[in-house]
């Protein structure tokens, strides 16, 4: 990952991909990993989404992995909550009712570290890494979660046309990462509005990765 990319982008503000709401994908799809109150959602490379409110909000616990600090000091500020922080490692820990942050390298957190996790909500982990990393972070991922089931958000695009992030994922590609591990059901494939960033046509593609489920109706890549 580059982080002083990362870094950059928070200290200057330069922050589109973050929402002012939550996200709409969240906001209808989440109800299809059939997740009972109290579970606990593991948002990898979560930023300070509004996502981790509305998670809390409907009474889940959330769990998150973020590279860059600035980002979860200023999360905890709009969520009102004070956080304690403690050092594991490599890693910093936010804590507080309901809510686990770690920051720092992904890559540092371990089964150990996470703990159990009932399910993962990836909007913009998979999409904000480069090809040479993808392969490494959805191993990672499976590993790290005992394989939990995934609402994972990705785009498709000319990728010709942009460097990235957000990067473009094909079908094909979901399927390398997750196919031999996951039942995957495309939830929606939607063409996104004045395109990606305002420039570029692209489509945005809500997936459901669950073990030994059939979503009647979707289209299965399994």
């Amino acid at each position: 990952m580059d982080e002083n990319f990362w870094l950059q982008a928070w200290k200057t503000n330069n922050i589109g991909f973050h929402w002012s709401e939550a996200n709409p994908v969240l906001v209808t799809y989440f109800k299809e990993l059939a997740l009972v109150k109290g579970s606990r959602v593991f948002v990898p490379l979560c930023g300070k989404t509004l996502d981790i409110a509305w998670l809390l909000s409907n009474g889940y616990h959330v769990a998150g992995a973020e590279l860059v600090e600035i980002a979860i000091e200023q999360l905890f500020i709009e969520l009102g909550v004070e956080p304690k922080i403690s050092e594991l490692g490599q890693l910093k820990q936010y804590s507080a009712s309901n809510i686990d942050i770690f920051v720092g390298n992904i890559f540092d957190v371990s089964s150990q570290i996470l703990g159990s996790v009932d399910a993962i909500y990836d909007r913009a982990a998979l999409v904000a890494l480069p090809d040479e990393i993808r392969h490494r972070y959805t191993a990672h991922l499976r590993e790290i979660t005992g394989q939990a089931p995934q609402l994972l958000v990705s785009y498709e695009y000319d990728q010709s046309l942009m460097s990235g992030p957000p990067f473009s994922i094909s079908d094909e590609e979901v399927n390398q990462h997750y196919g031999d591990s996951y039942d995957l059901t495309l939830m929606a494939s939607t063409n996104i509005p004045d395109g990606l960033k305002g420039k570029f046509a692209a489509t945005e593609n809500v997936w459901l990765l669950t073990n030994n489920v059939s979503v009647p109706g979707a289209k299965s890549l399994a």
